[in-house]
C-alpha cells in the first residue's frame, strides 16, 4: 500500500529527484535529494511531502526568473538557489548570449563580469562565491572571457563594472536585503542597467531549453581542479584581483569626476555632524570608508557589531534599513558614542537609510526613502543643477513622493515617473543622457537613490557620500537635515505619505482584489466620501481617464499591474503586488494646502487611509494580514 501511495503520489517527484541527484554537481545537496528518495521509497510520508514540495509535479514549476534574474532560497530543487540552479540559468543566459550575436552577426567577442556577496547555507554547502565561480566556468566552456571580481563586492562595482570593461552582461549574486536564508542571482545588460523586456523574457525562454537544464561539462570535477591546484585559495585562481582594482579605483574616480564632490569648506569640528555607519553585516564598510575618504570627509564610526561580512546576520534578522527595528542598535550604538547621525547600507550597498538624532528632545528621526530623495533632489539642483549647461533631468518610480515633480515645476528641471523597479529609473535615466539631459538623481521610495549618472541603477555608496556632504553643508549653519527638509516642505507644498503592504500569499486575492478595484470597467468615482479625480490602471489593456486616449503612457503588464486612484483633494493612493515577495503593497501620499502644517495633513492622511484601505480592498474579507499580525 505504502508504494502504491508513494508511486501514485509521488512519481513524478521522484523521478525528477533521481535525475535532479544525477546532474547536481554538490555533493551535499545530491546526497540530501538520495536519503530523501531513499526514504520515500521505504514509505516516509514525510519524505514523499518535502519531494513533493521541492519538486513540483510534471517537472515544469522552477524559480522565476523575475525582477532582473532570481532570488529564493538556499536548498536542492529547481525552486530553490542552488548550484544546479545557477548552471541551468548561466547555461541559459551564455546560449542567449552566443544566439544574440549570431542574429547580429557582430563580430566582437562576448564578454561577461561576475561578482558575488558573502551569503551561504553552510549546512548545503551553498554560497555565493560557489554560484559566481560556476557562472564564469559555463561562460568559458562556451569561449565567453568571464572576468570574476575578487573578494565580495557591493552591487554598485558590479553594475559599474559592465560599462566600465565593455561587457555584454553583468552578473551579480546576491539577494540584497533578504533573510539569510536567501540568495539570489541578477543580471546587467551591456549598458549597466538591470535587464528588462524583452531580453529578460527571451533569457527566461533560454534557461528552460531541454539542453541547457543539463550541466554540459561535469563543472564539480572542474572546480574541484581548480581548488586542487591552487591550493583551495580564495575563488581558487578564478577571480582578478588586479581587474577588481582596477574597476574600483575608477568607479571612485567617477564620483570624483561626476561634480558631486563639492567639498566641506568652512565647516569647524565643533559644528560638523559625526556619523556612526553600519554595513548590516554586509559588504559595504570598505566601500563606505573609501566613499566618505572621496568626498574628503572626516572617518565615520563603524557599529562594531554589524561591520563585517555575516551570513547569518546575526544581530538582523530583517537586514533592510527600512524594517522597522533593524536600526535600533546603530542608534543606540550613535547615541552611545555621540553620533548625530546614522547611515545604513542594506547588506549588498545598493541602498541607504538615514537617521538623525535630536539632542535637544532626545529623540530619532528615521527618514523614510522620498524624504531622503528629498533631500538629495534640491541638493543636488543647489549645487549642481542650477548651474549646469546642459538641461537637468531627474526621475522616480511613480509610486514615489510628487516632491521631485512639483521641485521641477518650480525650479525648471524635466521630471518624469517611471514603473515601479530600478531597471525602468535606470533605463529612463539612459534615454535621458542620450537625448542631451544631465540626469542628477533617480530614485524609489524604497531607499534605493542614483545620485549624478554614475551608474544606471541604485547605489548606496555615492549616495551616503552626497548626504554625509550635505549634512555638514547644514550643519555649518546651524540646521539639521530635519530642518533642512522643513525648509524644502515651505517651499514646496507638504507631502505625507504612508506606504506599507499586507501579507497575501495567494496570488488568486490578489487578482481578485485588482479585478475588484476595476468595478467591471467602471472605475469608482468615489471611495466613501472622497471624490475621485482620475483612474489609471497599468494592467493589460491599460486606462488612465486623464489621457486623451484614455491610454496610459507608462507601459501596461498583465501579470504586474498597478492601480493609481488620484483623488481631488490632491491625495493619490496607488497599489500593486511585489514582484519579490508575497506582499500587496500601497503607496498613499496626500499634498498639503498653502499654509497647511505638516500636522494638519498627516491627521488629514491618516484618516483618508483607513478608508481608502477599508474601501478598495477589503482587508478582512480577502484574508489580508497586517505585518504586526505575522
Amino acid at each position: 500500500t505504502c508504494y502504491r501511495t508513494v508511486f501514485s503520489m509521488a512519481s513524478d517527484a521522484l523521478l525528477h529527484a533521481k535525475e535532479w541527484s544525477l546532474n547536481d554537481p554538490n555533493p551535499v545537496t545530491a546526497a540530501y535529494i538520495k536519503a530523501l528518495i531513499t526514504k520515500a521509497e521505504n514509505g516516509g510520508d514525510q519524505a514523499v511531502q518535502e519531494l513533493q514540495c521541492l519538486f513540483p509535479p510534471n517537472n515544469t514549476q522552477r524559480i522565476g526568473f523575475g525582477t532582473a534574474g532570481l532570488r529564493s532560497s538556499m536548498s536542492p530543487g529547481p525552486l530553490g538557489m542552488n548550484d544546479l540552479v545557477v548552471i541551468q540559468t548561466a547555461q541559459g543566459l551564455a546560449s542567449y548570449l552566443l544566439h544574440c550575436r549570431q542574429q547580429s552577426k557582430d563580430t566582437n567577442p562576448i564578454t561577461a563580469v561576475v561578482g558575488y556577496d558573502h551569503r551561504a547555507h553552510s549546512a548545503f554547502s551553498l554560497s555565493s562565491k560557489q554560484f559566481a565561480m560556476y557562472t564564469k566556468l559555463v561562460f568559458e566552456s562556451k569561449g565567453i572571457t568571464c572576468t570574476l571580481l575578487d573578494g565580495y563586492v557591493a552591487t554598485p562595482i558590479l553594475a559599474f563594472a559592465v560599462c566600465n570593461i565593455a561587457a555584454s552582461v553583468g552578473i551579480m549574486v546576491t539577494a540584497s536585503h533578504n533573510p539569510k536564508q536567501d540568495d539570489g542571482y541578477k543580471v546587467y545588460w551591456n549598458d549597466g542597467c538591470q535587464i528588462r523586456p524583452p531580453v529578460d523574457a527571451e533569457i527566461a525562454s533560454a534557461i528552460i531549453e531541454k539542453e541547457n537544464l543539463v550541466p554540459w561539462v561535469d563543472y564539480g570535477e572542474q572546480l574541484r581542479t581548480f581548488e586542487k591546484a591552487n591550493g583551495g585559495g580564495d575563488c581558487y585562481g578564478l577571480s582578478d584581483p588586479e581587474q577588481t582594482r582596477l574597476i574600483e579605483h575608477a568607479y571612485y574616480q567617477a564620483i570624483r569626476d561626476s561634480g558631486l564632490v563639492v567639498g566641506i569648506d568652512g565647516t569647524s569640528d565643533s559644528q560638523s555632524p559625526s556619523f556612526a555607519y553600519t554595513a548590516m553585516h554586509g559588504v559595504g564598510l570598505p566601500y563606505a570608508k573609501r566613499s566618505f575618504s572621496t568626498f574628503g570627509l572626516p572617518p565615520f564610526l563603524p557599529v562594531p557589531s554589524q561591520q563585517h561580512p555575516d551570513a547569518n546576520f546575526t544581530t538582523v534578522p530583517f537586514p533592510n534599513p527600512e524594517e522597522k527595528g533593524a536600526l535600533d542598535e546603530a542608534m543606540a550604538f550613535a547615541k552611545e558614542h555621540g553620533c548625530d547621525i546614522v547611515l545604513a547600507n542594506d547588506p549588498d550597498a545598493d541602498r541607504l537609510g538615514v537617521a538623525e538624532f535630536n539632542k535637544v528632545d532626545g529623540k530619532w528621526t528615521v527618514f523614510t526613502g522620498d524624504q531622503i530623495g528629498s533631500l538629495l533632489g534640491h541638493w543636488l539642483w543647489e549645487t549642481i543643477g542650477k548651474n549646469s549647461e546642459q538641461p537637468v533631468a531627474m526621475c522616480a518610480s511613480t509610486v514615489s513622493s510628487k516632491i521631485l515633480s512639483a521641485m521641477g515645476q518650480t525650479e525648471g528641471f524635466l521630471f518624469e515617473e517611471t514603473l515601479t523597479g530600478f531597471k525602468w529609473i535606470g533605463s529612463r535615466a539612459l534615454s535621458f543622457q542620450n537625448e542631451g539631459y544631465r540626469v542628477l538623481l533617480g530614485y524609489e521610495e524604497a531607499i534605493g537613490f542614483s545620485c549624478g549618472g554614475i551608474i544606471p541603477d541604485k547605489d548606496g555608496i555615492s549616495a551616503l557620500g552626497v548626504i554625509a556632504t550635505m549634512a555638514h553643508a547644514f550643519y555649518a549653519k546651524g540646521k539639521t537635515l530635519t530642518s533642512h527638509l522643513q525648509e524644502i516642505y515651505l517651499l514646496y507644498g507638504e507631502f505625507c505619505s504612508d506606504n506599507g503592504y499586507f501579507r497575501c500569499d495567494d496570488p488568486a486575492i490578489v487578482k481578485k482584489i485588482m479585478e475588484q478595484m476595476r468595478n467591471g470597467g467602471k472605475y469608482f468615482d468615489r471611495v466613501g466620501t472622497y471624490e475621485v479625480d482620475s483612474v489609471r490602471d497599468l494592467g493589460s489593456p491599460g486606462y488612465d481617464s486623464q489621457a486623451a486616449d484614455k491610454k496610459p503612457t507608462l507601459p501596461t503588464s498583465s501579470s504586474s499591474p498597478m492601480i493609481t486612484f488620484r483623488f481631488k483633494n490632491g491625495c493619490v493612493a496607488q497599489f500593486r503586488a511585489s514582484g519579490t515577495e508575497p506582499k500587496f503593497k500601497y503607496y498613499i501620499e496626500l499634498r498639503g494646502q498653502p499654509g497647511e502644517n505638516r500636522e494638519e495633513v498627516s491627521k488629514r492622511l491618516d484618516t483618508m487611509v483607513k478608508v481608502i484601505l477599508e474601501e478598495l480592498l477589503h482587508p478582512s474579507e480577502n484574508g489580508l494580514i497586517t505585518p504586526s499580525s505575522l
